[in-house]
């Protein structure tokens, strides 16, 4: 497998040269944990003519089905496969793979920027976190697939992070534009967290709470989805964006949330509108009709949330000297910079006191922060933001390293929403380390200023601090601090330096 971060020479070649190289093996062997292909393949095989579909750790808890599924491929008619969401095609991807001419076809909607990698299934690049015409364009090229599918044919349809922007068709009398400027007056401005977010637009969406999969009827379905397996009572009853299953949103639930943000005012009348009429015939699909179609579900990432990619990371810092501590897994709802100045606080008392934990330590934290952009106009991300603002509180700290990426290799939207373009790569995130201020102040970058701006991908980049990886699935963001404990001892390996 090639490696995941593509500029290590550049953010090893400055600052705590030792630290930095240490912290991009740790975050290597988390994103490279983060790819959902060879799970996929083990899930999905091919013998003697039999598809067969399924594994223990695949199913979720309470599952009415369990064990493989097992189709004759001479009584199957067409294959097909349909998703959404960042870093998709690494699953269709596998399902290619495993099917060969077995596969029918099918559609995906990836990122804009990703490169396309499906050969018999199409791909759409759309817009993301705002949808664009061509999230509109690859629903009408799923709709226009599903069309007369029979009790014969099987389906795929897979979903990641990302889904809920890149999988748009909007409701009669609202319009893509209208669509956009609520997702962004809500997520950008405001900071709205995705599952709120989600209790507006899976009403004025034609293809998601379910809807996708209500289309695929009566084919037999696998839905496959890039987390956990998780609980089934918790997919069928209490899901908000896995928009192959069931919604538990209401209309009402999509006002109340308006109020809660005090979005009232700012969103187009006719997403109001809309929201207040509560039409039946467009609310989202729930579990009781749902349960009536022919489906399984697997999640193609087993273990406790986010495990495979901490379990990874947290054993290359043990190869590498350090005691790895997970401070969280479910660091979200919070504004990035915050988080950075606290986890950079806890950082600092460990350095100086050793409390509360002896260095050298790898402390691991994972969840979807937020930004709350406002009116400004910068380009960054969660992540970029994190460490700029972890930045600020470590340079006085020489032991001290901070890094903190987004597992699909994208943290924020890149230029979608800048008013000048540039040609900086959509950053996956950021590393610091207590030389990075005086750095900024030698090449004329004001941090705090950008800062305020959000502009942070500016920052890193012009320091040779922005990380750039290959893209994957979203399965959540991956930061690190490490505090090291150097040694007078030169010439020893990396792994002694930190004893």
């Amino acid at each position: 497998m090639e490696p995941r971060i593509q500029n290590i020479d550049i953010l090893t070649s400055h600052g705590n040269i030792a630290g930095r190289k240490a912290m991009l093996e740790i975050l290597e062997a988390g994103l490279l944990a983060a790819d959902p292909y060879n799970n996929t393949r083990e899930l999905i095989r091919v013998e003697h003519n039999r598809l067969i579909v399924g594994g223990k750790k695949f199913d979720p808890l309470g599952s009415p089905k369990t064990g493989c599924e097992v189709y004759d491929l001479n009584k199957i008619g067409r294959i097909l496969v349909f998703g959404a969401g960042k870093g998709i095609q690494r699953v269709a991807k596998a399902i290619e793979d495993v099917l060969g001419n077995r596969l029918s076809g099918g559609h995906v909607i990836d990122k804009k920027g990703y490169p396309v990698i499906l050969q018999k299934i199409g791909v759409t690049l759309g817009g993301h976190p705002v949808p664009d015409e061509n999230c509109v364009r690859g629903c009408e090229k799923i709709l226009a697939m599903s069309k007369g599918l029979t009790e014969n044919d099987l389906v795929f349809t897979c979903v990641a992070n990302g889904v809920s922007s890149l999988l748009t068709m909007p409701t009669p009398g609202i319009s893509l534009e209208d669509i956009q400027k609520t997702t962004y007056v809500m997520q950008i401005e405001h900071g709205v967290p995705t599952l709120d977010l989600n209790t507006i637009r899976n009403h004025i969406d034609l293809m998601k709470g379910g809807r996708i999969s209500k289309y695929m009827q009566p084919a037999k379905m696998i839905h496959l989805l890039t987390i956990e397996p998780g609980s089934y009572q918790q997919l069928m009853y209490h899901n908000r964006w896995l928009h192959n299953l069931p919604d538990c949103t209401t209309f009402k639930m999509a006002l109340d949330n308006l109020e809660k943000w005090d979005a009232y005012d700012e969103i187009p009348a006719s997403v109001l509108q809309f929201l207040q009429a509560a039409d039946p015939k467009y609310e989202t699909v729930k579990a009781a009709d749902f349960g009536r179609m022919d489906f399984r579900v697997f999640g193609v990432m087993p273990g406790k949330r986010n495990s495979a990619m901490f379990l990874a990371a947290m054993k290359k810092a043990r190869e590498l000297g350090f005691r790895p501590i997970i401070l969280t897994d479910n660091l979200k709802n919070i504004e990035a910079r915050h988080a950075g100045i606290f986890v950079a606080a806890i950082a600092r008392s460990i350095e100086g006191n050793s409390r509360p934990f002896k260095p050298p330590v790898a402390l691991f934290s994972s969840g979807e922060m937020v930004v709350t952009v406002g009116k400004e106009d910068g380009i960054g991300g969660r992540n970029q933001e994190f460490a700029v603002a972890a930045a600020q509180e470590i340079a006085s700290c020489k032991n001290i390293v901070v890094a903190s990426v987004d597992t699909d290799g994208t943290d924020g939207p890149g230029d979608q929403f800048a008013k000048v373009k540039t040609d900086i790569p959509c950053l996956a995130g950021g590393i610091v380390d207590c030389k990075t201020i005086t750095e900024a102040k030698k090449a004329c970058v004001d941090m705090v200023g950008e800062m305020k701006r959000h502009n942070t991908t500016q920052v890193l980049w012009k320091l040779n601090s922005g990380i750039v990886t290959t893209p994957s699935i979203s399965i959540a963001d991956l930061t690190v601090v490490l505090v090291t404990k150097p040694t007078k001892e030169k010439g020893h390996h990396l792994k002694n330096k930190y004893r």
